[in-house]
This record gives C-alpha cells, structure tokens and sequence, in this order.
C-alpha cells in the first residue's frame, strides 16, 4: 500500500470516513431507527472520534516536551562537559544548526557530542587519578607516612575542572616531586655505601648499623618501599659522622701504637719476616685518615694486635737494654767517625756498661740520651756537609798530587808499555789538581772562620780545629816547597862539581845500580813490564817531607790525636848521597816533570 502526500491521506480518510457513514446509515434505515436516533448514535460516534484526536494531541504534546527537556538536558549536560574540559569551541556550529532543526534533529545533533566528552571524560578523569595516585604516594615516601590512599573517592579529583591546563600543572608537580625524590634516593644511596664501606673498615656490623637509622634501609619486604624521608636522611649524616669520627679515633690510636712499634722494630733490630707479619696491617698508616677504605683495616682485632706486638717487644727490650745501649753507643760512634765529629764521651761505652751495672742510671734514660746525641750529630753534619764537600775536594786533590809525585819518580814512565798513556793524561790532570790547591786551601780556612763567626764555636775535624790544620798544612806545604828547592840548588851545585872534576881529571863511567835491585817507592808491576804508581805514598826515606792532611790526622783518631801538629819532616842529608843517586832528584816536585828521553 502506497502512502501519499499528507493532504492525499486526508482526503482518502474523509472519503473512506463518508463511505462507512453512508454504509453505517443504510443500515440504520434498515434496521428502522428514528432519525433522533439517528442523530444521537451520530453525535455519540462524532465525541468519541473528538476524545480520540485530543488523546492524540495530548500525547504528541507531551512528545514534545519529553524532547524538550531531554535537548535540554543535554545541552546542559554538553555545558558542563565543554567546562569540566575546558572544551568552548564546540557550541558554535551546533547553535546554528538548532535554528532549523526540529527537536529530534537537535538531539540526534547533541547526542554524539555528549557520548565523545563524556569518553574523553572518562580518560581525562583517569589521568588525573592515575596523576594524583603517584603524587600522594611520592608525597608520602618523602613525608616518612606509610598509609598511602588508593581509592578514588578519597583523591578529591576535583571534576568541575579537568582541562588540559590542570592536567599540565599536576603533571609538572608530579615531575617536581619525581625530581626530588630522585634527589632523595641518589643521597639515601650514597650515604648508605658510605655507611657500608666505613663499616667495612672498622669491622661493625652494616645490617644493624643501618637498621637503627630505619629498617627499610637494609631489607625491603613486598609492597615496602625504601624510606626517603628528612627524618632518614638526618639519621644517615649522623650515622655517617659517627663512624667518620670512630675511624679518626682508630686511626689514631692504630697510627700512636704503631710508631712504638717502629721503634722498637729498629731499636731491636727486628728482622724483616717479623716485620712482614704486622707490615700489611699498619701499611695504610702512610696516608691520610679519610682515604682508608680497605676492609677490615681499622677494626679492635688489629689494634689489639698491635698493641700486643707493642707489650711483647717492650717486655722483650727491658730485658736486652744493655746490650741496646751498646749498640746505639757503636752507631753513634760509627757516625761521628763518619762526620768526623767528636762523640760525647759521657755516654762512653766503657761508663755507659760501668753505670748500668751499678745501677746508678736507669738504661731507658741512657738510651734516650744517646737516641739524642745521635740526632743531634745528624743535625750538626746537616749544617758542616758544605765545609765537608770541600774537605773532600780538597783530600782528593792532595791524593793526586800524592800520585804525582810517585809519578815523577818513575824513569820508565815514558816507556811504550801498556796504560803509559793513560797515565800521562791523568798526570796532566793532576797537575791542574795542584795548582788549585793553595786556593782550596785559603777557600777553606774563609769558609771555616765564617762557620765558627755564625755558629759561635770551633770547627773541629776529629776533634781538632780544621783551621789549625789547614794552617798546618800551608806551613808543611811551604816547608816542601823550600825543601824542593833546596834539593834543586843542591843538584846544581853537585854537577858544577862534577863538571869541574871531569874537565881536571878526565871523565870515567860512574857505576850504576840495576833497576833489578832498586826498591820501587809506591808502583806495583802492572804485569807488561812498566811501572803503575800506587795512589798514596810513604814519606819514609823520601826526599821531602809528608804533607798533614786531615786523612793523616784521622788515621791516628784512636789515640784522639795526641800527635796531631807533630810534622812529620825529615832534614834532607844531601852529603850522604851517593854521586850516581844524584839522578833522582831530576824529577822531585810535580809541577816540574822530567822531559821524555829523545829516541
């Protein structure tokens, strides 16, 4: 059946209404109603037909305003969504469509719209949530409170404002506070391997240690977090100085037993397989305190070891003391004798023995006096070691001069043999060597007043005055040389005589002595045939007398140089010599060598 336009539908119905009238009537003629019944029966059908269309009417009214309050709500439901999302480019576009559009239409138009905010709603509420949940729970972990709130019902999401602009600014709290407690695990962490590494050194136990301050800094059980609180940090700094200031006072009791123990490994002469048992314990002492890190190093095990070591050697040393106050007496002596200082003779090891075994001196007291005199000697050779360079410099010089004139008196030492030309070369050197001696000398004695001027007392070299025996050796030094030339002069004058004797009575070949008998002064045969002269010389039975040199002077240091300013000059007896031994006087004196022989 094919429906029309409404106003065909309406004349179709009145024609269909008319015909059923017509139809209805006819059978009312034939039944045989009166025409009042007629016209009742019709008004009665025409009321019911009025009530039928006012029901209609009432309906389609209320229809209607069903529409209106539900566009209405959700419009007011679209409002509050736009504003809780801060959504307010949306109304526009609907409020001209709704000018032109019947009620459903509207609807139809809102609904969507609607369902879209209440999704993104929906999201946007569980982002705060979700936001807001790691808040508190930061929030809570940072406050020390252990009652975190997980039902949304107590978060106080705030739903009247959901826009993006709060979500941004709940988003950077939450990135604020992820910062900070950031912050806060990277300190817990830290101190707490600070803890354990100085909990390591000093042997405590790291579990309780760390428990005191709050348990969950050692074990964590399920659902439990790591407390990062004001009140945990406060507790680790405190802790942390505790143990800092426990390793100090370990450090330096350790750092105190351990320099007796030192002492007593030098004084007793302790052998290195003793050392080595307690050396790996107390090898750290040689840094600072703050930089001991290794496990176990400070812990009362060790430094009751120590100090057991300590009461071991100290019980060990009571009982050796004299034989310790010898030894220290013979290496202070060694080191005077080194520095050519005179020891105190008060702590003598003849009295040193005399008093401990009469008792009168307790040998702890003597031995410190003498750890004393030993540092004072080392600090004094501190302050001559200038002067005593330039002793050495010169004794070397007058060894030289010493080989040069063993030199000179060598007839073969012009010979071909093996090593001549090295000797030669040196002989060279050495006699540069001598010209400077006389200006050592007077450097040394300028040197020596000045010394004595700063410092108020003597310079003495084995016990003599230095100045006394450089003044010595100028005068010995001088003596040599008007000795050398007398023995010169004497030479001139014995061959003039000669000279004067050939021409009277002819000249006759003089008997010489083979070289196979003459006694060679100061050379050893270097196996090639020549003659290598030994570095010192006797002055015995030489034509000129020894020089005194404080090397002199200290060979003879055990008799505490009773005969230090004796010279030791021996007169030249030239009448006594034979005429075919005058050929040896030709090369006394280094600076006047005798000229190679012409081949």
């Amino acid at each position: 059946m094919a429906f029309g336009s409404p106003s065909s539908k309406a004349h179709s119905t009145s024609s269909t209404c008319h015909s059923l009238l017509r139809e209805l009537q006819q059978i009312w003629t034939d039944i045989g109603e009166s025409e009042v019944d007629k016209d009742r029966m019709l008004l009665e059908l025409e009321r019911e037909c009025m009530e039928v269309y006012r029901r209609k009417v009432e309906e389609a009214a209320n229809a209607k305003s069903r529409l209106h309050q539900s566009v209405a709500a959700k419009e007011a439901e679209l409002a509050t969504l736009m504003a809780a999302l801060g959504e307010h480019n949306i109304n526009s576009p609907i409020q001209s469509e709704k000018m032109s559009a019947s009620l459903k239409e509207q609807l139809g138009l809102i609904m969507p719209l609607v369902d879209d905010l209440k999704a993104k709603k929906d999201e946007r509420v569980k982002q705060f949530a979700d936001i807001k949940t790691q808040i508190e729970k930061i929030t809570s972990e940072i406050s020390g409170s252990c009652n975190i709130v997980n039902s949304l019902s107590t978060l106080n999401l705030g739903e009247h404002d959901l826009s993006t602009r709060k979500l941004s600014e709940c988003q950077s709290h939450l990135r604020a506070l992820q910062k900070e407690k950031s912050v806060r695990v990277q300190r817990v962490l830290d101190s707490v391997n600070e803890v354990h590494t100085l909990c390591g050194v000093l042997g405590l136990d790291f579990g309780e240690t760390v428990s005191n301050v709050h348990p969950s800094l050692h074990e964590t059980c399920l659902g439990q977090y790591t407390n990062i609180s004001d009140s945990t940090l406060e507790g680790l700094d405190q802790a942390i100085l505790k143990l800092k200031t426990e390793r100090k006072v370990r450090y330096q009791k350790l750092k105190d037993v351990a320099g007796s123990l030192f002492e007593l490994w030098k004084l007793m002469d302790t052998t290195r397989e003793e050392r080595r048992k307690l050396s790996r314990i107390i090898s750290f002492l040689d840094i600072s305190e703050s930089k001991v890190v290794e496990p176990s190093a400070l812990t009362l095990e060790v430094i009751q070891q120590v100090s057991a070591e300590v009461g071991r050697l100290t019980k060990l040393k009571a009982s050796r003391m004299k034989e310790l106050v010898m030894k220290r007496r013979a290496e202070l002596e060694d080191l005077c004798c080194k520095t050519h200082i005179q020891p105190d003779s008060s702590t003598a090891a003849d009295k040193s023995s005399a008093m401990i075994d009469s008792g009168l001196v307790d040998p702890c007291e003597l031995l410190a006096n003498i750890e004393a005199q030993i540092n004072k000697v080392k600090d004094e050779a501190l302050g001559r070691k200038e002067i005593m360079d330039k002793i050495e410099r010169w004794l070397s010089s007058c060894d030289e001069e010493n080989w040069l004139e063993d030199y000179n008196l060598d007839h073969t030492r012009y010979s071909g043999g093996r090593g001549a030309h090295i000797n030669l070369k040196r002989a060279e050197r050495a006699r540069i060597t001598v010209t400077k001696i006389p200006g050592m000398v007077d450097s040394l004695i300028s040197r020596t007043l000045a010394w004595e001027n700063e410092n108020q007392k003597l310079f003495l070299y084995d016990g003599v005055r230095l100045v006394s025996i450089l003044e010595d050796y100028k005068v010995s030094r001088h003596q040599k040389e008007e000795d050398k030339k007398r023995a010169r002069d004497q030479k001139k004058l014995q061959d003039m005589l000669l000279a004067e004797k050939e021409s009277v009575y002819g000249s006759r070949p003089s008997p010489r002595r083979s070289n196979s008998f003459r006694k060679t002064n100061g050379f050893h045969t270097n196996g090639n045939g020549s003659v290598t002269p030994s570095p010192r010389r006797n002055s015995v039975g030489c034509a000129t007398p020894e020089l005194q040199t404080p090397r002199s002077y200290s060979g003879r240091q055990n008799t505490y140089f009773k005969e230090m300013r004796r010279l030791s000059t021996v007169p030249l007896n030239f009448v006594a010599m034979a005429k075919e031994d005058t050929m040896s006087f030709s090369s006394i004196g280094g600076s006047e060598p005798e000229s190679p022989p012409q081949g």
